[in-house]
Parts: C-alpha cells; sequence; structure tokens
C-alpha cells in the first residue's frame, strides 16, 4: 500500500489523544459510550486487519475526521457542540447544527469505506454500478443507525434525549438520513477521481511486488 509509513499512525495516535481527552467528564457518560464505540472498535479492528487490507491515504484521512466528529459529539452530546453554538448564533439558526455535520459525515466519509471495498473485493471495478451502490450501502447504513436510535429510546425513554439530538424537531429522522444520503453522493463527485488515482497506485505497488518473489521461487 503506498500509505506514506508514518500517517496511519500518526492519525491513530491523534485520534486516540482525541478519545482520551472526550473520555475526562464528557456531559452524559452513556451518550459518550455510544457515540464512541464505533472509534472504540473500529480503531483495533483497523489495526488487526492492516496487514492484509491496508486502506487507502485518503480513506485513513477521512476515517480519522470522521472519528473526531464522533468524538466531539460524544464528549458534548451532539446538541450542545460549542461549535454548533457557534454557527447556531452566526446565522440565527433554530438549532445545534453539529448533528447534522455528523450525519453528512456519516454519508460522506462511509461513501469512500465502501467504494474502496466493493472495488477491491469485488467485480465492480469500472462498473456503472459502483456508485449507486455504494449511495444504496450508505442510505441503508444510515437507516440502521436511525433505528438503533429508536431502540434506544424505547430503552432508555427520556434518558435517551441527549444521544438522540432531536432538539424538538419531529421531522430529525428524515433530515438525518437525508443529510447522509447527500454526503455520500457528494463524497463521490468529489472524491472518487482522487480515489481511483490512490487504488491504481496500490494496485500497481502490488504487481510490482509479487513479480519479484515469483522469479526467486
Amino acid at each position: 500500500m503506498t500509505v506514506p509509513r508514518m500517517l496511519p499512525p500518526a492519525l491513530a495516535a491523534a485520534v486516540l489523544l482525541a478519545l482520551a481527552l472526550s473520555g475526562l467528564s464528557p456531559h452524559d457518560r452513556p451518550t459518550w459510550l455510544m457515540e464512541t464505540c464505533w472509534v472504540i472498535v473500529g480503531l483495533p479492528l483497523l489495526v488487526v486487519v492492516w496487514r492484509r487490507f491496508p486502506l487507502s491515504p485518503l480513506l485513513c484521512c477521512l476515517l480519522a475526521l470522521h472519528a473526531l466528529i464522533l468524538i466531539v459529539g460524544g464528549h458534548y452530546t451532539y446538541a450542545e457542540v460549542p461549535l454548533g453554538h457557534w454557527v447556531q448564533d452566526a446565522l440565527d439558526l433554530s438549532r445545534n447544527p453539529y448533528d447534522r455535520l455528523g450525519h453528512l459525515a456519516q454519508g460522506f466519509v462511509p461513501a469512500i469505506l465502501v467504494r474502496e471495498l466493493l472495488i477491491r473485493t469485488s467485480p465492480l471495478r469500472g462498473s456503472a454500478w459502483l456508485a449507486p451502490l455504494t449511495v444504496c450501502a450508505c442510505l441503508a447504513f444510515s437507516a440502521f443507525f436511525e433505528l438503533i436510535e429508536w431502540w434506544t429510546a424505547l430503552a432508555r425513554g427520556a434518558a435517551a434525549d441527549a444521544f438522540l439530538a432531536t432538539q424538538g424537531d419531529r421531522w430529525d429522522t428524515q433530515w438525518d438520513m437525508a443529510c447522509a444520503l447527500l454526503g455520500a453522493v457528494v463524497s463521490l463527485l468529489l472524491l472518487s477521481r482522487l480515489h481511483d488515482r490512490q487504488l491504481a497506485r496500490y494496485g500497481t505497488v502490488r504487481a510490482q511486488s509479487a513479480e519479484p518473489a515469483q522469479s526467486t521461487a
């Protein structure tokens, strides 16, 4: 993989530091745990599979960025993130918009993750179905996350309000999925060419590294 050698450990260290700091006196401990569980589970999983399936530099950076968004939201709860309050006041909005950013990222980042998995493990590379199926996968994940929020609300009742971050909006679920859909589409439009260049470079390195082994044998 053509990932710069120090990029993955540097990103992992930054995420771990942010995670540790966010765990110090979070606004609501159960909400912090539910929001950051994706990071707590995902980072060790990446370490385990890295040798067999290293990720592109673009995807590494996007995953780290998404982790930081989740960590900040988990520490403050999405409705109380200071940056969101600043944007709310600056634009005279009716609600803290940080959770909208989180759901945009929920489509923007997984779009590249799904795209990379499909290109590297399926016959879809270069197929006209690649982009539509990627968007469908992102929207399916967003819908599943909304089901998790629903199950949490049923289990915890009013105690789940910080996790749900609806802020009184009865259409919050629909807005969340629409943001994820928009994020996925924008991600593919903006980043597909860069992603293809990085994956092509990865494929060249892999092919070259295999040739000496065959000639030695």
